[in-house]
Parts: C-alpha cells; sequence; structure tokens
C-alpha cells in the first residue's frame, strides 16, 4: 500500500553517495572505510536497504552497526560486506553471528572467558580498547595482552582493534585518548592487527592519521553534518496541511487548551505528531511553508499537530518539519539536544521516500 497521508521523509541518495566520495577522496590515506548504519542509518533508512546500499556503492567497505539485529537484518539483503558490530552481544547468541558472517566486538576479558564457553572457531572480532569513553572496552595493558594470549591460544581471529573518541573537538582529550591507546596496547605488535580503526566523523576531519591506523568510521557527517567540506545535506521531513480553520479570539486550540487565541488567527492542521518522532517539545519551534517559517503551537497531538499560520497558506500546502541542515540543527537546539537525536527520533511510521 503507498502512504495514505501525505507525510514521509524525503532522502537525496546522490547527495550521501557525492557525500561519502567527496569524503573518501579528501581522506584518500585510509583502507578500510566503516559506514556506520546503526540505528536504521541514523533513522532515515527504508526497508530496502537503499540508503545502506548508497553508503556502499559510494566506496565504504566496511559497514558498522550497534547490534546483531541490525546486523542481520542488513545481511539478509547484502550478502558480501563485512559488518561489524560495536555494542555487547549476548554470548548465547554469537553462534548467530557466526552464522550471519557477522564481525564482533570484544570489550573485555570477562566477555572473552563468556564466549570461550561456546564453538566461535569461525568467529571474526574487533578488539575495543577503553581510552577515557568508559562505555566499552579493554582498560589495561595486562588485560590486553591476557586476551590477546587467549586468542592466541585459541586460534581466534583477531581482525581489527579500535576505540572511540568521545571529545574529539577538543585537541587535548583526543591527544590524551591517542596516548592511552598507544599505552594500553605498547606491548602489543600492531602490525598483526589486519585493521586498526580510530577515528569517527569529526576525529577524521581535524586530526591526522595516526601512523599505524589504517580505518576510520564515517558517521553522520555522511549526512552533510560537516561544514569543512561544505557537504549536502540529504534529508527533508514533510507533510501537508489537511485542514484549515478560522480561529477566534479567545478560542483555544488542541488538548488542554495550551494555545489561546490573543486575536482572530489561522490554524493549520498537519497529520504527523509524537508518535512519529515529533515530540510535545516541538511546540514553539519554527516549521517552513511556501518558504516561510511559522510556528507549531498547542500541545503536539499522537498524530497530529497544529500550526498558526496566515492567509497565505491554504489546505494541501506542504510543510517542511526539517528542510535543511541548518533547520535541523535549529530544532536541535530548540529541543536542547543534538541532529543525532532529531534524526533517530522519526518513527517507523514516516514513509522514507528515496530519491535518486
Amino acid at each position: 500500500m503507498e502512504f495514505t497521508r501525505n507525510t514521509y521523509l524525503e532522502v537525496d541518495l546522490n547527495d550521501i553517495e557525492g557525500n561519502i566520495k567527496k569524503i573518501i577522496n579528501t581522506y584518500n590515506q585510509y583502507k578500510y572505510y566503516f559506514g556506520v548504519v546503526k540505528a536504521n542509518c541514523y533513522g532515515i533508512n527504508n526497508e530496502r536497504n537503499d540508503v545502506v546500499e548508497a553508503i556502499i556503492d559510494a566506496g565504504c567497505n566496511y559497514l558498522a552497526v550497534a547490534t546483531l539485529e541490525e546486523g542481520i537484518k542488513i545481511r539478509k539483503d547484502i550478502r558480501d560486506i563485512p559488518i561489524l558490530v560495536l555494542g555487547h552481544i549476548n554470548p548465547h547468541f554469537i553462534v548467530e553471528a557466526i552464522k550471519n558472517n557477522i564481525t564482533i566486538t570484544l570489550h573485555s576479558l570477562e566477555y572473552l572467558e563468556e564466549i570461550l564457553m561456546y564453538d566461535i572457531k569461525d568467529l571474526k572480532m574487533h578488539i575495543k580498547i577503553n581510552t577515557g569513553m568508559n562505555r566499552l572496552g579493554i582498560d589495561t595493558q595486562s588485560e590486553i595482552e591476557e586476551v590477546i594470549k587467549l586468542c592466541k591460544e585459541n586460534k581466534l581471529n583477531v581482525e581489527g582493534m579500535y576505540t572511540h573518541i568521545y571529545n574529539a573537538n577538543n585537541e587535548k582529550d583526543y591527544l590524551k585518548q591517542i596516548e592511552n591507546f598507544e599505552k594500553i596496547t605498547k606491548n602489543i605488535n600492531l602490525d598483526e592487527i589486519p585493521i586498526i580503526h580510530i577515528s569517527a566523523s569529526d576525529a577524521l576531519v581535524n586530526y591526522k592519521k595516526p601512523e599505524y591506523v589504517n580505518g576510520c568510521r564515517l558517521g553522520i557527517i555522511m549526512y552533510g553534518f560537516n561544514d569543512r567540506l561544505k557537504l549536502k545535506f540529504p534529508i527533508k521531513l514533510c507533510s501537508e496541511i489537511v485542514q484549515m480553520h478560522k480561529v477566534k479570539k479567545g478560542d483555544t486550540v488542541g488538548y488542554n487548551g495550551a494555545f489561546k487565541a490573543d486575536e482572530d488567527t489561522n490554524i493549520a492542521v498537519i497529520p504527523i505528531g509524537y508518535a512519529d518522532g515529533v515530540i510535545r517539545k516541538n511546540t514553539g519551534r519554527e516549521v517552513y511553508i511556501n518558504n516561510r517559517k511559522y510556528k507549531i503551537v498547542g500541545n503536539i497531538c499522537m498524530d497530529m499537530l497544529f500550526i498558526q499560520v496566515d492567509d497565505n497558506v491554504k489546505v494541501g500546502d506542504k510543510v517542511y518539519l526539517l528542510k535543511d541542515k541548518e533547520h535541523i540543527e535549529y530544532v536541535a537546539k530548540y529541543l536542547d539536544t543534538i541532529p543525532y537525536e532529531v534524526l533517530t527520533q522519526i518513527g517507523n511510521r514516516i514513509k522514507r521516500i528515496m530519491k535518486k
């Protein structure tokens, strides 16, 4: 069935491919370019994995996801690209990773000891080093040395090693993490590790590649979030006006009468709400109709919301809830969050329209 309300997320695949090609061409000293496609490609992918396909076509030769479920979903459509799970996988499901040719993150000695209880002879893994994020990762020289020893004894395939930069826009913090990585791996022969990746989007742009590194991870930069490279923004969240009301001074709009007209005004209703990811905190922020700014008013409903408009607006007019990079950055600031969260909140009821 086609989508029955004219409410959709438009994604320009050509822009995504162009962005990635520009990134790879600019930072061409790497061998492995990980396309980070977790959380449904930051909320914009469709059921056919068209965004993932575009990321691969543009030159990413490895994918990274957050969960095993995400990896398996992609693997059903795309058989021949390596996929790394960045998050924790319950040891009981390690066999599913092997069955689907999915690489895991080995993040502690304790975790290695757990998975050694299973048949993991064909398992590929990347060891994660904790250099300051204090999320997942191995903390000390002694722990990594024991991990490497056990991996060799059990003939395990340690394909890669990596860390995560938690504050890539602060050079002092970045250099401290690089120092920690080198300190923790001091007694490890990094030449024996086929893939070493440290930088994600911001660190890739801000700092030179360490000599021993041959991989990088591309995340939200693929969607135009970097001013230095002048990338394109491929995402628009659109709806349309389905009804107009002429509201008299003193009348209220929506649940609890949260909006009360202080003069005669026009109210437009559009079919998108907090169940679609436009949370109630969006009340008061601006959308675009006919290249003009108008404000969301009243309490946002589960499936609809209200916009205060003027006589230039009519039923059927397109509404941009996310229009361009500057708009989404404004929305993120308005909501006291970051663009990542704005994008990943876009619900599954919203049809993804791929443009190419």
